[in-house]
């Protein structure tokens, strides 16, 4: 499938981790060779890679771009003035945190500009860890963007976004997900007059699909559910601001044309989305509670197996039948590092307190688990069959304590007594009656 320059209609290709192609022009993708020496329709031919080039064929992400001005065609960058919100991590904190979802500002506010870093576990220019943002817009991007520090993922609480990059076009609404590869550019128009949700910076690995061990060949994320878009160029030499973040720090130029123009491509390092209400979840249907490996969206892995620097977790609505069994999520500590949030309804192991838009950080071997009410209802409750419905939360789960930016620990969102959620859990020790 393929769009034209002029076409208002989005097209995507279905599948994770394809070698997808795809042309705005017929004949614009050559046949054969990647770098012609003389392309169709006078393109320049540009290697985007997104892994080391001798990384082995399984692994490796890479993406051949045929364009109107290659990449290269650029002034020198200067360091902007108006930095990325959240400023340094702060002090370093064991504590459990909590915050309420951040308002939206008043004064006129684009993706970039609604960055606020929150919780990050390593620097910029570190090969692994993560850094973890709210986004609040409230109007379209006029300017350009790349990230040279890592690939985003993006998960939209509210307000739809269009996601107009170097390859195509990707719609997203609240309960999907988009992710965007290291160094692809980008431009978020809104689709609604505000938006908010949540960016997880991957320092490390691309993100993939979990392995399914046990499991089997189906279940959880099904590759074909992930769309990629098609071919969609602007020819347009209005002037344009390219703003790239590199080290942390963002940095500017002028060009003049657009560098959304690349007319034809192929490879399989590409921004792509997924519908997080096609996830196929799997649960017990005996006794007792599995682990939330479970729920495994997508993962960034390590050089140890089965230790990740990022995997991203969600919580969907789904049936709960298991028998004799405490059906919350149980009391834990643990060696990963949890960043949560929530798209819709509530989270089944929060009575209150945990909102739509807000976060929470437990960080390793911090206890945590389902709050006093939550946990006297499932300890009480008369077992039957029930669906947990309407609902959506998520997890950013990582190896590498999150330290909390200096603005995550000061700002007004931060709960004070969010320690008190497990205060009122009695004590029903008794020793002389089992």
């Amino acid at each position: 499938m393929n769009l034209d320059a002029s076409s208002p209609v989005l097209g995507y290709q279905s599948g994770f981790g394809n070698e997808f192609s795809s042309e705005a022009l017929p004949g614009a993708l050559p046949v054969g060779q990647n770098s012609p020496q003389k392309a169709p329709y006078g393109l320049y031919a540009e290697l985007l890679s997104g892994t080391a080039f001798t990384m082995v064929r399984s692994e490796s992400r890479r993406t051949w771009m045929y364009r109107i001005q290659p990449s290269a065609n650029h002034p020198a960058f200067v360091k902007l003035e108006r930095q990325l919100a959240g400023g340094p991590l702060g002090p370093v904190t064991p504590n459990r945190l909590r915050w309420n979802p951040l308002p939206i500002p008043v004064e006129a506010t684009d993706f970039i500009d609604g960055l606020v870093g929150m919780v990050a576990n390593s620097g910029a220019e570190k090969p692994s860890g993560i850094s973890i943002y709210h986004y609040r817009a409230n109007t379209s991007m006029q300017r350009v963007f790349f990230n040279a520090d890592g690939e985003l993922l993006v998960v939209p609480e509210q307000g739809r976004l269009r996601i107009c990059t170097e390859l195509g076009r990707l719609d997203l609404e609240p309960l999907e997900i988009a992710v965007i590869p290291r160094g692809l550019k980008f431009r978020v128009e809104l689709l609604d007059p505000q938006a908010r949700g949540y960016v997880a910076e991957n320092h490390g690995a691309p993100l993939r699909l979990p392995d399914l061990g046990p499991i089997g060949s189906n279940g959880l994320a099904n590759p074909r559910d992930f769309l990629a878009p098609v071919a969609h160029y602007e020819d347009d030499q209005s002037r344009t601001t390219l703003v790239q973040k590199f080290l942390g720090e963002l940095w500017g130029c002028e060009l003049d044309h657009s560098p959304l123009n690349v007319v034809a491509w192929h490879g399989n390092n590409v921004p792509y989305k997924y519908d997080l209400r096609r996830f196929n979840t799997l649960g017990t249907v005996s006794f007792d509670h599995p682990d939330p490996s479970i729920f495994t969206v997508l993962t960034s892995p390590t050089s140890v197996p089965g230790l990740s620097n990022l995997d991203f977790v969600i919580f969907p609505p789904r049936w709960m039948v298991a028998e004799n069994t405490f059906r919350p999520p149980w009391f834990h500590r643990n060696l990963m590092n949890e960043f949560m949030g929530l798209i819709q309804g509530s989270y089944d192991a929060k009575a209150e307190g945990f909102l739509p838009g807000g976060a929470s950080l437990h960080s390793c071997m911090s206890a945590h688990g389902p709050d006093g009410e939550t946990c006297t209802k499932a300890i009480t409750a008369e077992l039957q069959p029930s669906k947990i419905d309407n609902t959506m939360a998520f997890m950013f789960e990582t190896s590498q304590v999150l330290r909390p930016s200096r603005f995550a620990l000061e700002c007004a969102q931060l709960q004070s007594n969010y320690d008190a959620c497990w205060a009122s859990l009695p004590a029903t020790f008794t020793p002389n009656r089992r």
